[in-house]
């Protein structure tokens, strides 16, 4: 039996500015492998899945394939014949045909032109070989998203490589989807195919893998056969937890007496959820959790208007704005901090007075004109009730840290005064202290009345939360109250039972 690794990494580290990527991380994956790479946001997965297809080079370390040196960084085809990367976004090329996107300037040429029923023939072998029923003829864009996978990994194989990492492979699929994208793995792996498998539904760990890796804050803490580690353990190298200590509760403020702020009933938007009901109380902070692909996201941004759900309602108070319409939602009395600040949250070369009256607008007339002494008034109260570290309002948000400039994305939420305010994830990217000052108005605005949906993955976010609701494949799964441990968040949001 052959039992040297497909591939090794020694004791890699790497940096990004102050940001400590890799800490002297290992990995070995033997032949004919499953082996999965587990961990939190930030563990440092993407980073090695970088550094392992070439794509980034250590600071220092080594990575071996076969026992051999990897390549130089400039050889791409010898990476493509060493390792291949299935990742979450497709990068399959949906106006080209499938045979097309297989052999992407490898095609058979004669006298400079394409022989395309050569092509065709190569890519119909191809798929046979690795066992994919799809028409080389059809347009990739018509696929769903289980073929583009399978496609995905026969284009991987046909450069060589026998290494193929599956980058949250079953984010985007349903049940029946994911069982037979394992079948494929199964048969694909009897073929002398080894796999490195990166999921945030452990469960998924134990049905598919051999192997199991964890890394936790850039660093590898532990490599087990996954039939020999109970879910529990599992779940403790994740989170640096043994047992575990119940997180101080808030005080809550909710009024569940009073009717329900956000009523949320049967909203359905395939492929991201289905069927998801909730309800938040008056000052009432109400987590809705979930990994990468679990649809957490895709509700708050409905619930905002960003998307139109293709049924369901969505009920504010005692409105119903009309689905898909921010204006309607920002009408209706909410407030909105988008996941991504550099390009939903504001408009860089645009003054902090701008960005942060942006949804009141039309409070700042008369008519459709702005006058901008009402605007500036504005502007600094919200400064000073943020604590924005700024000179003035005249200042562009690009000039600002990112910790100011999230607190002016807050701003723009909190100008309207709303009485619901969404959040996604809304503490990335910024320093300890700007968290702490951001997750403390959250509380503060509740207090006050208001309601407070959360979609996060980030434990500290959902630390406010009186009631977590945890969504898997765009479903709610779980329901947590206040005095969970982080074990019971990361446990639901991967889909295991810890008494297994």
């Amino acid at each position: 039996m052959n039992t040297m690794p497909v591939v090794e990494a020694h004791q890699l580290c790497k940096r990004y500015g102050a940001t400590v990527a890799l800490d002297h991380a290992d990995l070995a994956v033997l032949p004919g492998q499953t082996h999965a790479l587990v961990g939190r946001n930030g563990a440092g997965k993407s980073t090695l899945v970088s550094v392992l297809t070439g794509l980034d080079g250590p600071d220092s370390g080594t990575v071996r394939f076969g026992g051999e040196p990897a390549p130089k960084a400039s050889d791409r085809d010898a990476w493509r014949a060493r390792v291949a990367c299935v990742y979450q976004k497709s990068t399959i090329i949906p106006e080209l045909s499938v045979a097309e996107n297989l052999f992407l300037n490898r095609q058979e040429t004669r006298a400079g032109l394409l022989r395309w029923p050569a092509v065709r023939r190569a890519a119909t072998d191809l798929l046979d070989r690795w066992s994919v029923d799809v028409d080389v003829r059809r347009p990739a864009g018509e696929l769903s998203v289980e073929q583009r996978q399978f496609v995905e990994i026969a284009r991987s194989l046909s450069f060589g490589a026998r290494f193929v990492i599956l980058d949250e492979p079953t984010a985007q699929l349903d049940g029946a989807a994911i069982t037979r994208l394992f079948e494929h793995i199964a048969e694909l792996q009897r073929q002398g195919v080894t796999f490195l498998f990166i999921s945030h539904h452990l469960q998924e760990v134990y049905d598919i893998c051999d192997t199991v890796t964890v890394y936790r804050d850039a660093r590898h803490v532990l490599t087990s056969p996954v039939a020999d580690l109970p879910h529990a353990d599992l779940v403790a190298a994740m989170t640096a937890e043994d047992t575990g200590s119940a997180i101080e509760a808030r005080i809550t403020t909710a009024r569940r007496d009073a009717p329900p702020v956000l009523r949320v009933r049967e909203l359905n938007l395939e492929p991201a959820y289905a069927d998801v009901s909730f309800d938040i109380a008056p000052g009432e902070i109400v987590g809705l959790a979930g990994s990468g692909g679990s649809g957490k996201t895709e509700v708050a941004e409905t619930v905002v208007g960003l998307r139109k759900a293709g049924s369901g309602t969505v009920r504010i108070g005692d409105r119903r704005p009309r689905p898909g319409d921010v204006p309607a939602a920002l009408a209706a009395g909410v407030g909105f901090v988008p996941e991504d600040r550099h390009h939903q949250g504001f408009v860089p070369e645009m003054s902090i007075a701008d960005n942060a009256t942006m949804s009141v607008m039309d409070r700042l007339g008369p008519g459709i004109f702005v006058k901008s002494d009402k605007r500036d008034r504005l502007a600094r109260t919200m400064i000073t009730r943020l604590e924005v570290k700024t000179p003035g309002p005249e200042l562009p948000v690009s000039a600002l840290s990112g910790g100011n400039q999230q607190k002016v994305v807050m701003a723009r939420a909190l100008a309207g005064d709303p009485r619901l305010l969404v959040l996604i994830t809304p503490t990335a990217g910024v320093d300890v202290r700007s968290k702490e000052f951001l997750l403390g108005k959250v509380a503060e605005i509740a207090g006050a009345g208001a309601a407070v949906l959360i979609a996060s993955d980030e434990l500290d976010d959902l630390r406010l939360c009186d009631r977590v609701l945890v969504m898997i494949h765009g479903r709610l799964a779980t329901e947590l109250h206040a005095g969970w441990q982080d074990r019971d968040v990361v446990a639901a949001m991967e889909g295991v039972d810890l008494d297994v």
